[in-house]
């Protein structure tokens, strides 16, 4: 029965993984904070905030490997849950664009910062490969979408409402809290950067605002209705692997 429910999972990864590379191909344009975009004293600021997390969540990767190889699979899903969903570029009315980020998922199978080494690793091959994102930017790419948003979902939804609430409200609520966190971190981060000549850091921050809000605001819905589906079909075909992280029941 065990083998029956892993290879359930594994064609769930494997139509994760193929839709990947559709979404990636069907959208050319760049996302995420591009190469070169941020001056370069910003650029390294936030590898540098970045790396304290990266080094403690391979620890945690490399533990849970260890410890719970049978969560092997389940890791892989989620980072390729999370390469799917950033990688789906949606035009914004104001020019802009948008993406969900897909980290509500791993980080209520596995926490915060084991999603932060997922998530980079997603950054990484979509800078490299298909020129979203950059490497210059990575540290601050990183911060918005692999930590920051992973750890306000986490201790502001996650912790909270777990066991608390309906299971499809907690996780609806995890995702959608996580796509929108990671947007007002780039927001802060380009505000940061770019502030307004006349109106300085708060104007600008409420530019970038409205510019990401028009789409990321239903986006954010629309993740958090499509982690509860996932999370219901992992309840299904994977019981074994969430009870062992005690998800089972929610």
């Amino acid at each position: 029965m065990r083998s029956i429910k892993n290879f359930r999972v594994g064609w769930l990864l494997l139509a994760v993984l193929l839709v990947s590379g559709q979404a990636v191909w069907a959208a050319p344009q760049k996302m995420h904070i591009m190469e070169g975009f941020l001056p370069l004293g910003w650029a390294i600021f936030w590898w540098l905030v970045a790396i304290p997390f990266w080094v403690w969540g391979f620890i945690q990767v490399r533990r849970l490997v260890a410890e719970r190889p049978e969560q092997r699979l389940l890791l892989g899903l989620a980072g390729g849950f999370i390469f799917v969903l950033s990688a789906l570029k949606i035009p914004s009315v104001t020019g802009s664009s948008s993406h969900p980020t897909g980290t509500g998922l791993g980080t209520m199978l596995f926490g915060p910062f084991v999603v932060a080494v997922l998530g980079t690793i997603a950054l990484i091959f979509q800078a490299l490969l298909v020129a979203h994102g950059g490497i210059s930017t990575l540290g601050a790419n990183a911060m918005s979408m692999a930590i920051g948003g992973p750890l306000i979902a986490y201790y502001l939804a996650w912790r909270p409402l777990r066991g608390k609430t309906p299971t499809w409200l907690s996780v609806g609520l995890t995702a959608f809290v996580a796509d929108l966190a990671t947007y007002c971190i780039t927001t802060t981060q380009l505000a940061l950067a770019f502030p307004d000549p006349v109106s300085g850091f708060l104007g600008s921050w409420l530019t970038f605002a409205a510019i990401f809000a028009i789409t990321q605001i239903p986006l954010a819905f629309a993740e958090g209705i499509l982690t509860v589906l996932i999370f219901n079909a992992l309840q299904t075909n994977a019981s074994t692997e969430l009870k062992s992280l005690g998800l089972q029941e929610v």
